[in-house]
């Protein structure tokens, strides 16, 4: 009886570890998808098979179906990148928020008055994912990319989302309480942030406002004021305009400019 010859070193397994959604073909299709990291336009069979520890007659299979729906392009050079489908679906996942009509034009007033980068941030499990982001025309700036994730326990954004889900964790008090979080360069040894969150209705989380810029330009406690003032009132602007209360945003801005403004968190 003839046999396939595999050309991997990958071991190609069939049965689903405790990661896995326990249908194995879907595995390995999402583990094709998720090869492809923020910076890669294209990746060879190799690097596939390399990167998923898929063997090359496994993957040609797979890559080959992906296509078919979409997901997948072959390129004239041999090599595969992302199709079209995802950026579908990425579309209808940001409007399952309901709220880019009223986070957009907030963002991109916050970027042309700062001159920074500005974004909202929810949270994907242990990550943090940017669902909206406007980038100002300076050259020099923080330059993000809508659906790139990044650790959630470092960064303003991510302190605040921890903060506002993880509601009963003692950590995150001093947040809850003054509405802000702010970061020096805990990602990115020269970026720095700050953040603020904005609720709904119900008073539930929506997502983290953040502006986030060169560590240099944020060093002077004047430019973080300013950043924060826009932001909690930008925040407070979107959770009316979503329902929710206002009022606590008030709070927040008259304790900061009591008590002065500390880059304690």
């Amino acid at each position: 009886m003839a046999h396939d010859i595999e050309t991997s070193t990958g071991t190609d397994p069939s049965t689903a570890d405790e990661g896995s959604s326990g249908v194995a073909v879907l595995d390995r299709a999402f583990a094709i998808l998720n090869a492809f990291g923020p910076g890669d336009n294209r990746l060879s069979l190799a690097e596939l098979s390399r990167r998923t520890n898929l063997y090359k007659s496994t993957l040609l299979r797979l890559l080959g179906a992906l296509e078919h729906g979409g997901f997948i392009r072959r390129l004239d050079d041999g090599q595969y990148a992302i199709g079209p489908q995802p950026l579908r679906l990425a579309a209808l996942y940001q409007r399952s928020f309901e709220v880019g009509p009223v986070i957009e034009p907030i963002l991109q007033r916050l970027s042309r008055e700062l001159g920074e980068t500005a974004s909202l941030y929810v949270r994907q499990g242990d990550q943090r994912l940017v669902l909206f982001r406007v980038e100002p025309a300076r050259a020099v700036r923080v330059s993000i990319r809508i659906g790139e994730e990044f650790p959630i326990n470092k960064g303003a954004s991510g302190k605040v989302l921890l903060a506002f889900s993880d509601v009963d964790d003692p950590r995150g008090h001093t947040i809850r309480e003054r509405l802000w979080a702010v970061s020096h360069g805990e990602r990115d040894p020269e970026t720095a942030s700050v953040s603020v969150p904005v609720f709904g209705a119900t008073g539930q989380l929506i997502g983290a406002l953040a502006l986030s810029g060169p560590k240099a330009r944020f060093d002077m406690a004047s430019a973080f004021t300013a950043a924060l003032t826009a932001l909690l009132d930008a925040a407070k602007q979107a959770t009316v305009a979503l329902g929710g209360e206002g009022a606590r945003f008030d709070a927040s801005i008259a304790m900061m400019k009591r008590e002065g403004f500390t880059d304690a968190q």
